[in-house]
């Protein structure tokens, strides 16, 4: 049995859920549809998994069940698997408990359920509300439901609530992902990701592209689309606080900016990853040799990454370009002991040069034209 040691307290906790109804013709995710039979058998492996990569010096401060489609377990399951995160270790009192749901899968009475177990955020993946644009990315549900889903999780008595939008469909009139926009605002959620497309290798979306059936993704589309939101969504109340992300005040995402701002997570499921220590370690993503192993009360297969000092620093510096708050450059100087614009000076001019970067009082952080070419300015800083 491998041991893992966590040097910090909080500890962010996220459980992953393969199962879909079909696969959407945009997900390159660990997920798989017709399966839907092993959920029991996959609840007791997570189950022996949490107790056996349990870490007693550790508080959880935020749980996120993500997938997938994590709103096909039945509420029981989940309250399953919350009665083990507890009876393994100390869950803080405001813990952040976020599930990811599909509209189609959920109705007031599960959603009333999970609530009273704990749940406190639901995330909602909406990704369009026209019934074009939800046909072609393969979605199971309608924008009608999209909206029953919304209304039915406010009766339910969540008041945190995040919708999840894709921008940059291929050919997507401008009009009409402005109209979306404003419809986003009128449905008064607290938090808004917003997603680039991006086509992945054998994914459905990718064939007909590659075919000439369907056009590529314009990245020119795709920025003016990315550009209206950054200009309507703070008239709501929303402030944009990550290249992706949204919320009104207070209710930024407590578990992703753990991912941001590198602390100790723990992944549990099938592919799901953990940040412990210095390591990166990822399960296995065979459903199968998942449920055997841990059938036999084993962890699954693992690969283990020690991380170095160099890659260490790049990422710090690359996660907290990604918050619009920036890098700072004392907790570089305090984590690694280097000045960050002396060690980094040819690429910070650069990118400062074609306007991606800019010094905002102790930081450095992308312009908005920094966040549309993100990947241009992270690359410069890996070792």
């Amino acid at each position: 049995m491998l041991q893992y040691y966590v040097m910090s307290t909080p500890l962010a906790v996220y459980i992953h859920v393969p199962f879909c109804r079909s696969r959407c013709n945009y997900c390159s995710f660990v997920s798989f549809s017709g399966r839907q039979s092993d959920i029991p058998n996959y609840v007791a492996a997570v189950a022996h998994e949490i107790a056996l990569r349990a870490v007693t010096d550790a508080a959880i401060t935020t749980i996120y069940f993500g997938g997938g489609t994590p709103s096909l377990l039945p509420a029981g399951c989940i309250g399953q698997l919350l009665h083990v995160l507890r009876n393994h270790y100390q869950i803080t009192d405001d813990a952040e408990i976020t599930m990811e749901a599909n509209p189609g899968t959920i109705d007031l009475a599960y959603l009333t359920e999970l609530r009273r177990l704990g749940v406190n955020r639901l995330s909602l993946g909406v990704q369009s509300l026209d019934a074009g644009e939800l046909k072609l990315l393969g979605r199971v549900h309608t924008a009608n439901e999209a909206r029953a889903a919304i209304t039915q999780t406010k009766q339910a008595g969540f008041d945190n609530i995040s919708l999840d939008f894709i921008y940059g469909l291929p050919e997507r009139p401008v009009k009409l992902w402005e109209k979306m926009l404003s419809d986003m605002q009128e449905l008064g959620m607290q938090h808004l990701s917003l997603y680039g497309l991006t086509i992945e290798d054998g994914t459905t979306l990718q064939k007909r592209i590659k075919s000439g059936e369907l056009s590529a993704v314009d990245n020119d589309s795709a920025a003016t689309e990315y550009e209206l939101a950054s200009e309507m969504l703070p008239s709501a109340g929303l402030s944009q606080y990550e290249i992706s992300n949204w919320a009104l005040p207070g209710y930024e995402s407590r578990h992703n900016n753990s991912y941001w701002r590198r602390t100790q997570y723990i992944g549990l499921g099938v592919a799901a990853h953990s940040f412990l220590g210095s390591q990166r370690i990822a399960n296995t993503a065979s459903l199968d040799k998942y449920l055997s192993h841990l059938s036999q009360t084993q962890l699954p297969p693992q690969t283990i990454e020690n991380i170095d000092h160099a890659t260490a620093l790049a990422e710090s510096i690359i996660l907290g370009l990604r918050l619009n708050q920036g890098v700072s450059v004392d907790d570089i100087q305090a984590q690694f002991g280097i000045d960050l614009y002396e060690r980094f000076a040819s690429p910070i001019e650069e990118c400062s040069s074609y306007g991606l970067l800019e010094r905002h009082g102790n930081a450095l952080r992308l312009t908005q034209r920094g966040r549309l070419l993100s990947n241009e300015v992270f690359w410069r800083f890996l070792p």
